[in-house]
């Protein structure tokens, strides 16, 4: 039996609708009515009837100087719960209590989201930590430990993009204080230096008077799945010798996949 809409299962007008919110969540940025509407094969006029409705809803902003429209934040709320319910993301959370308990840092985990390292959750540490950081935040590729994570071991296909486009802008800041130099070749060994400690560090690069250290959480295949990141004030937590890092390292070891089907594969019978 069809529906009032022509439909034998849902609604037409409401497949054309996610349709168009999912055009623009397969593009880079912010796209003007005439570019959705190209991209969604519709009038504009038809575009913006849809859009005015998702603005309404929270799910598209619309910038005030350009005009042009992107993901509201309802859209990102959505987003968030969805990877929140992956259950790799409940396993590698599964302890970021502990952790903080354990350092006395405030500990975040992050997946590669929207374009980058984006934090879906969040345990705040014994010493407070000033920062407007929070759930949904999405972190720099090149200036955060967190993003250092997926720069080393994200799958090429989906960093390396981001890669290139966050070169050409630090490149363009001549005043940016940086502990690499912004030329691919000069993050290929920001990458060795971090594949070879096994995890990233920053000191007050991204906010000042912050450091931070993260690891990844690996799977089968030894590509990221999440960064687990512990952000504090002191510097000496972030040394390579130090408890907080030690303790950091062994959580992500705990809850990489490819430990546990290596153990799996040692204890078996020959």
């Amino acid at each position: 039996m069809n529906d009032e809409n022509g439909q034998g299962s849902g609604l037409k007008s409401l497949d054309t609708a996610l349709n168009l919110l999912a055009q623009m969540a397969a593009r880079a940025g912010p796209q003007t009515l005439s570019e959705i509407g190209r991209a969604c094969g519709m009038p504009p006029s038809k575009a913006h009837r849809y859009l005015a409705s998702f603005v309404n809803a929270g799910l598209v902003q619309q910038q005030e100087r350009s005009g042009r429209y992107d993901l509201g934040p309802a859209a990102m709320q959505l987003g968030l719960a969805a990877l929140a319910r992956h259950d790799f993301v409940n396993s590698a959370a599964d302890g970021l209590e502990l952790l903080s308990a354990q350092t006395g840092m405030t500990v975040l985990l992050s997946v590669w989201a929207n374009q980058g390292a984006t934090v879906v959750r969040w345990e705040r540490g014994a010493t407070p930590t000033d920062t407007s950081m929070g759930l949904g935040t999405t972190l720099p590729l090149l200036n955060s430990a967190t993003g250092r994570v997926f720069l080393t071991w994200g799958a090429p296909r989906a960093i390396h993009p981001v890669r290139n486009d966050h070169i050409r802008r630090l490149s363009r800041q001549t005043r940016q204080i940086l502990d690499f130099e912004p030329t691919k070749a000069g993050v290929d060994a920001l990458v060795s230096r971090t594949r070879e400690r096994g995890y990233a560090t920053v000191e007050g690069r991204y906010i000042p008077g912050l450091v931070a250290a993260a690891a990844p959480v690996l799977d089968w295949q030894t590509e990221v799945q999440a960064a687990v990141t512990i952000v504090g004030t002191d510097p000496n937590l972030v040394t390579s010798d130090s408890e907080e890092i030690n303790a950091l390292l062994a959580y992500c070891k705990s809850k990489s996949v490819i430990r546990v089907e290596t153990e799996s594969q040692s204890s078996s019978p020959k």
